[in-house]
């Protein structure tokens, strides 16, 4: 009897074994230039970014793709699951490089769809686009341009300390995703560039984009259809076109925006500073229950804007209104200065006028004057210290 083991210790030592074996299974590591990457800005270095993902989304321990220092020179990059593990981590201390020829990539650059626990850690995405961007300005016929990095139905996305510089159009696209977390991304393109939205979420739930400086020509943050439970927390926005929801509207039939959450934001030089905007024709899309609170403006052409006449080049809009349903819209400590004589400017729909815009604690000045307010189809409440005169 007294070699005999108990069934409390033959579990135990079964327990261990299977712990050490299968939980503890060591996670693995590819090096991208042990896989024939070379770090000189030039050599393509597309085949092998694509073995390590190969090999890290067969594995089915955890796995982490290493990109050293040095500048590698990729051509368009499809990360594509369902894998074989959630737990892959992309960590990046280099600079990735894209094509100066903005005919060769097509509509994304770097791309991952259909992935699960995806961490992009570190590291620059070089999207070289300033030719494009000239091309553009010359009134050329030139391609839309490649989005930097897209994720496009994936869930549990981490990015983390990623620098985006001069993207061909888009620089971070989030698409039909859940639970994606971004904190401390620098996104940066010339305040001219064209399209370079620097990032833009849509058709996705429980983003997350906290602790990030964006400095680029279009909106630094766009928020499309089909977005709900959005949080945006200390980001620094400018040059750019602000903080915007939308354009909303385009389609007839569309999914809505709703419970949306911008704060501590800063806003210098840009042209809006918070903006819902939708298309001058019918839908029924919507946004709703949105709070924009601790806003800071520094000389901002717009800062508080909703325009439901959005209509450019005045093609398919004109003599119609805008069916999207603005509601629960709550700015809340929004203060600083205004590069206009018209800070606050609500110019709803009349065919669906704005409902429970609430203003509290609001203090726009323009040239040291107190601003003004336009409101036209808007409704609401002001409570607290609000300058502009509440026009609700």
């Amino acid at each position: 009897m007294g070699n005999q083991r108990s069934p409390q210790l033959v579990l135990s030592l079964v327990f261990v074994f299977f712990y050490s074996t299968v939980v503890l299974a060591a996670p693995v590591t590819y090096n991208v230039v042990s896989l024939g990457a070379k770090a000189d800005g030039k050599t393509d270095s597309t085949q092998a970014f694509l073995a390590a993902w190969t090999k890290a989304c067969a594995s089915v321990s955890p796995a982490t793709i290493y990109v050293p220092a040095g500048r590698f020179y990729l051509r368009q990059l499809a990360f594509n699951g369902p894998c074989k593990n959630s737990a892959i981590i992309i960590r990046i201390d280099g600079t990735l490089v894209a094509p100066s020829d903005y005919n060769v990539l097509g509509n994304n650059w770097v791309a991952f769809s259909h992935v699960n626990g995806v961490t992009l850690s570190g590291g620059i995405l070089d999207g070289q686009g300033s030719g494009l961007w000239a091309c553009k300005a010359s009134g050329k016929s030139c391609p839309n341009g490649a989005t930097t990095l897209e994720f496009s139905n994936s869930n549990n996305i981490v990015v983390s300390g990623l620098t985006s510089l001069n993207s061909k159009m888009f620089h971070i696209v989030v698409n039909g995703c859940q639970n994606v977390k971004m904190q401390g991304v620098k996104v940066s393109a010339d305040g001219n560039s064209p399209n370079t939205d620097g990032i833009h979420v849509q058709l996705s739930s429980g983003v997350t984009i906290l602790n990030s400086k964006i400095r680029t020509g279009d909106d630094c943050i766009s928020i499309g259809p089909g977005t709900t439970n959005l949080w945006i927390e200390n980001v620094a926005c400018g040059p750019g076109h602000g903080i915007s929801i939308g354009s909303l509207g385009k389609d007839s039939n569309e999914a809505g925006v709703q419970n949306v959450t911008v704060k501590t934001a800063t806003f210098t030089g840009t042209q809006n500073g918070v903006r819902i905007k939708s298309w001058g024709r019918p839908s029924n899309g919507f946004a709703r229950n949105i709070l924009f609170q601790h806003a800071v403006m520094v000389n901002v052409q717009n800062p508080i804007v909703i325009d439901q006449n959005y209509c450019p080049d005045n093609k398919g809009c004109p003599g119609q209104v805008s069916g999207v349903k603005i509601s629960d819209v709550t700015y809340q400590d929004i203060h600083g200065s205004s590069a206009t004589e018209v800070a606050v400017k609500f110019d709803c729909s009349s065919g669906n006028p704005c409902s429970r815009i609430r203003l509290e604690n609001v203090k726009l000045t323009y040239q040291n004057q107190a601003a003004e307010a336009s409101c036209i189809h808007a409704a609401g409440t002001s409570s607290g210290f609000v300058q502009p005169t509440s026009c609700l």
